[in-house]
């Protein structure tokens, strides 16, 4: 569990609803469901025509990596290939092989067993490195699907707000009704501008730094499969990928 993205959201929430009562705005004055249908509802219409269904889906798949990110680390990979190396110096590649069914990552299983069946460095490397950069690919569109919700929630604030200004226009002639309206027209633009900078970007930005880790770590994973495939010195093999841990 990341706590710190847990916290970062409950405590910019906080914020907000702290800000309304210290302004004297009132925790009312941000409830509208004009506002929520405007701005929620129109953000994810506009998210939905500019994306493919695929990328849709795999964006709200990796959604909770925000708390909870793939759980492959640099020094557990690291302790992996040297116990493989060391399997492999003794026993040959072929002792790899009750390895396999124990390993959860399909990328890490695959590159095993490629290994195991003395498929050549550069094959290896060519294929995993083709993975690596197609996985890349699409997980980076799928971030970049609450990344487009940051880019339109502002501007779809700005619409509700004037649709309000607009509904106020009607009513000059009730001096009573005005404060209220234009209060509430401009609801909808701490909506937009507030779920931008406060939800939406920053869980794009925090996705694609998530994809980029996955990526750097794979990149450990094909070096320290080589090593394996190679016959490297187990202290090698360490030393070699320690690199990838920092």
């Amino acid at each position: 569990m990341d706590i710190l993205s847990l916290f970062g959201i409950v405590l910019a929430f906080v914020a907000v609803l702290v800000g309304a009562v210290l302004k004297g705005a009132g925790l009312h004055a941000l409830v509208s469901s004009a506002a929520f249908t405007i701005v929620v509802i129109g953000t994810m219409a506009s998210v939905m025509i500019q994306t493919p269904m695929a990328t849709m889906r795999r964006a709200f798949a990796i959604l909770p990596w925000i708390f909870s990110p793939p759980r492959m680390k640099a020094d557990e990979l690291i302790a992996t290939f040297v116990e493989w190396g060391n399997t492999a110096r003794r026993t040959g590649l072929l002792g790899l092989e009750s390895e396999v069914e124990g390993i959860e990552d399909d990328f890490l299983r695959k590159g095993l067993m490629m290994v195991i069946d003395g498929t050549e460095p550069d094959a290896i490397r060519h294929s995993l490195e083709i993975d690596i950069g197609a996985r890349e690919s699409v997980d980076g569109r799928a971030a970049k699907v609450f990344e487009g919700m940051g880019v339109y929630a502002p501007t779809l604030g700005i619409i509700g707000a004037v649709l309000g200004l607009m509904a106020v226009m009607q009513n000059l002639a009730d001096p009573s009704k005005l404060g209220h309206g234009i209060a509430a027209a401009f609801t909808a633009t701490i909506y937009g501008i507030g779920l931008a900078n406060l939800l939406f970007l920053p869980v794009a930005n925090k996705l694609k730094t998530v994809v980029q880790l996955n990526s750097h770590l794979r990149e450990m994973i094909v070096e320290g499969l080589l090593a394996v495939a190679q016959g490297e010195n187990p202290r090698r093999i360490e030393a070699r990928l320690q690199s990838y841990g920092h």
